[in-house]
């Protein structure tokens, strides 16, 4: 058999599909077909081809099936022949089957349509003729162009005519390996049935499980959950008697306190009788002491009534000059430490500030008191500023000591109420535990924050951030009676 060349695209004629175009084949042995048999034996020949090529059964089946029907369809035209090519180029190598004739009908769209399901095909007619191209792409493992091109030669040499009956027979072997195929397909199916059907029984089996454990949390979370709201009930109701208790206790304290301390300043006042010396020192240490408590009586109301929420905020413009004034005479008043020096520098312009005065005053004179306390030499020094953070407009506060500092892991316990840091240390600075929870609760009711940072030995710093509430500001506020 001779090799020739197969002949290239016609530039006019169209094509049928929109399948690519697959480039120059090395064709083997064209031959006529001109008779059934010859269709019988193409589709024999196609069947061998695959085989030799390391086609799968099913694509040997479809190329064999879509030639032959092809085939069937060109038969009669005149000048009709069939090859068998290799495209080399690109990987996978492609085989190349092409009908060409030189004259007849046009193919009929139902062959084309059903060979287009099984193949690639490119279909080309015009007034010189027509030409057919399918291609068939073949596996990777099939070896190198020039041996898949020896084993398609020796295929087709050895290839000799079959009669109908053989093709009959090759079908029917085909029909029967498609049987077996398919039975092994469903035997491999009903088996990753009955497997799939184990993993619903298993996924249910989980499923009930789980839901039945998700039960039992659920219940278990609803008991809990009641068991809290029972438990902040309590808490509640326990949190509302000890503020009755502080407020009923605060107002029973008052009454009497004031009585000591009126009746202080009515034997010191110059109209009275004359006091020894002796006599009016302890007069002295009896009205101090009755301010002290007086202070410390009405701290406890105002924290009972923050808690309760019932201490109303009247905001008015602060004069902080005024202010400082004011709480330097409270403090140095009942300071006895000749070793403590209480700095309060202003700068000539003071910050705008509207707030509550009162509870503003508070604040700053339980925070100068605490670190007067627990200072035994040195500083305490107050200094007001704009406060630095972008967020809004406000002042900063900042008490600052010399004292004896906090250790790190009691920081976060000195703002619970009636908590004071033991040590021997402060034997001699003992208080109530008030002072920082009650200056933080006011600050936080004012809008503003307070924090604290310390070290052994070094001192304490206090900041105290308030926000500027003069866009909440309508009218004057009625001041407050009563000091701080």
């Amino acid at each position: 058999m001779s090799v020739v060349s197969d002949p290239g695209p016609r530039d006019d004629v169209p094509r049928h599909d929109n399948s690519s175009a697959v480039g120059p084949a090395r064709t083997v042995a064209p031959f006529a077909l001109s008779s059934s048999q010859d269709v019988f034996g193409l589709r024999r020949t196609a069947q061998q081809v695959g085989a030799a090529l390391s086609l799968e059964r099913q694509d040997q089946v479809r190329l064999a099936t879509a030639l032959s029907e092809l085939g069937r369809d060109r038969l009669g035209c005149g000048g009709l022949e069939v090859s068998f090519g290799l495209v080399p180029a690109g990987r996978p190598t492609t085989l190349l089957v092409t009908f060409v004739w030189e004259d007849g009908p046009p193919a009929a769209q139902e062959t084309l349509d059903l060979a287009a399901k099984l193949v690639g095909i490119e279909y080309e007619t015009g007034p010189a003729g027509g030409r057919i191209a399918v291609s068939q792409p073949l596996p990777p493992e099939t070896g190198s162009a020039a041996q898949q091109h020896a084993r398609l030669a020796e295929v087709l040499k050895a290839t000799s005519r079959s009669t109908e009956a053989d093709d009959l027979r090759a079908q029917t072997r085909d029909l029967i390996a498609t049987l077996e195929e398919t039975r092994a397909q469903r035997e491999e199916l009903r088996h990753l049935n009955e497997e799939l059907e184990e993993t619903n029984r298993g996924v249910l089996a989980l499923y009930t499980e789980l839901t039945q454990e998700l039960e039992t949390t659920n219940s278990g979370v609803l008991a809990l959950h009641t068991e809290l709201e029972d438990k902040r009930h309590q808490l509640q109701e326990a949190s509302e008697a000890k503020t009755r208790f502080w407020t009923n206790i605060s107002h029973e304290l008052r009454t009497p306190v004031n009585s000591v301390v009126a009746l202080s300043t009515l034997l010191l006042a110059p109209s009275s009788p004359a006091l020894t010396v002796e006599q009016r020192e302890q007069v002295e240490l009896i009205g101090s002491a009755g301010h002290t408590l007086l202070s410390l009586v009405s701290d406890l109301l105002d924290v009972a009534k923050a808690e309760a929420g019932h201490l109303e905020i009247h905001p008015e413009p602060v004069d902080l000059r005024l202010l400082v004034a004011h709480l330097r005479g409270l403090i140095l008043s009942g300071h006895g430490h000749e070793r403590v020096t209480l700095v309060t520098p202003l700068a000539e312009e003071q910050p705008r500030l509207v707030t509550d005065e009162t509870l503003l005053v508070r604040i700053l004179r339980n925070l100068c008191a605490n670190a007067l306390k627990f200072t035994e030499r040195g500083e305490v020094r107050l200094e007001i500023d704009v406060d630095p953070e972008p967020s809004s407009p406000g002042v900063l506060f900042t008490v600052t000591d010399t004292g004896i500092g906090i250790p790190p892991e009691e920081l976060d316990r000195v703002f619970e109420v009636f908590y004071q840091v033991r040590g021997p240390h402060q034997s001699g600075g003992l208080g109530t535990g008030l002072g920082l929870p009650y200056a933080r609760t006011l600050a936080e009711l004012l809008g503003g924050t307070l924090t604290l940072t310390s070290t052994v030995g070094v001192g304490t710093k206090v900041e105290v951030r308030l926000p500027d509430l003069g866009h909440e500001y309508t009218q004057p506020a009625q001041n407050r009676k009563g000091g701080p």
